[in-house]
């Protein structure tokens, strides 16, 4: 997509904050000294069987990248593609789903728009508010700041799982609570620490992928401790059996050299690494004197969460993996 983009015609505008330069997650758009409003979508394929739970994990997706700006959701539409084959009534769940988690965020879902096709998708197009001195991005990150992740990784390699039909019930509920955790409880952290450096949210291009735009934004190296990062429970033995999406493969060739791994990292973590996510936590770099404060600010999450490395001067690869 990033390569797509590129190629647009760039939309310039005094009080545009935040537009596609960066591969930002979402886009922030200033109305006066006191507000601004960021505007995000997105949509995608049902990763669960039950409907409801689907529009929870979609609507708990596209409302994290108003949390990664640093803003508040306030207004939510439907973005539907739905067969005509199914029944209505899926499709009343699904909706149902999406409405609760809206009004979970504190937000209003005020309509939408819906096509027919040959395959479910649903998503949101999200409005948020965010004073203009107050806005988060990726490109921000400073070196000395330690990384932070708020969720545990390999929401991909479970779904596969999940379609498999071979993941056991634990493992199962929690991922689903895991994806239907807003990512307010990582906002309202932020919200306690004085300073907070840079951040975005971790989904399709998975933690090396995002953390890559955002050391390259930031013009520094990322270092991730891979045996600090939270996992999901039975993840590694899911990724050891060969359910690895197709999506870690892509982001495995789009990142290429960018990713520098020491010798001990086992193939099943470079996989987990990569292994893209479905709403997915927030990747924070905050800097060292805030993060013991902010880790105790998340205490309320229900989700692991954990520091996970640090923020260095650039290096020869923009990710270094230890």
């Amino acid at each position: 997509m990033a390569q797509v983009l590129c190629h647009l015609p760039k939309t310039y505008d005094k009080d545009l904050i935040v537009g596609l330069e960066t591969n930002d997650d979402a886009a922030v758009y200033k109305i006066n000294e006191d507000m601004a409003i960021i505007q995000t979508l997105d949509f995608f394929t049902p990763i669960v069987d039950d409907p409801y739970m689907f529009g929870q994990i979609a609507a708990t997706n596209s409302l994290s990248d108003i949390y990664a700006m640093g803003g508040e959701p306030k207004l939510a539409m439907n973005i539907v593609c739905f067969p005509d084959c199914l029944e209505p009534s899926v499709l009343t769940d699904i909706l149902r789903g999406g409405h609760d988690k809206v009004l979970e965020a504190g937000a209003l879902l005020i309509g939408g728009h819906s096509v027919s096709d040959d395959e479910p998708k649903y998503g949101l197009s999200v409005t948020g508010f965010v004073h203009p001195d107050k806005v988060l991005t990726n490109s921000t990150a400073k070196p000395g700041d330690l990384l932070i992740i708020t969720k545990p990784l390999g929401l991909g390699i479970i779904s596969t799982a999940i379609k498999g039909d071979i993941i056991d019930e634990s493992t199962y509920k929690e991922a689903i609570e895991i994806m239907t955790t807003l990512n307010k409880f990582g906002k309202e952290a932020m919200d306690k620490v004085e300073t907070v450096s840079s951040v975005t949210d971790i989904t399709g291009f998975g933690l090396l992928g995002h953390g890559y735009e955002m050391a390259k934004g930031s013009g520094v190296s990322l270092k991730i401790y891979s045996h600090k990062v939270p996992l999901i429970s039975n993840v590694k033995e899911y990724a050891g059996m060969g359910l690895v999406p197709a999506g870690t493969y892509a982001n495995k060739k789009y990142l290429g050299d960018n990713v520098y791994f020491e010798d001990h990292v086992s193939q099943v973590m470079k996989d987990i690494l990569y292994d893209p996510q479905t709403s997915g936590g927030l990747l924070i770099s905050v800097p060292k004197d805030m993060a013991e404060e902010l880790i105790i600010g998340l205490s309320n999450s229900p989700t692991k969460y954990a520091i996970i490395g640090e923020v260095i001067e650039k290096e020869e690869a923009y990710i270094i993996v230890e």
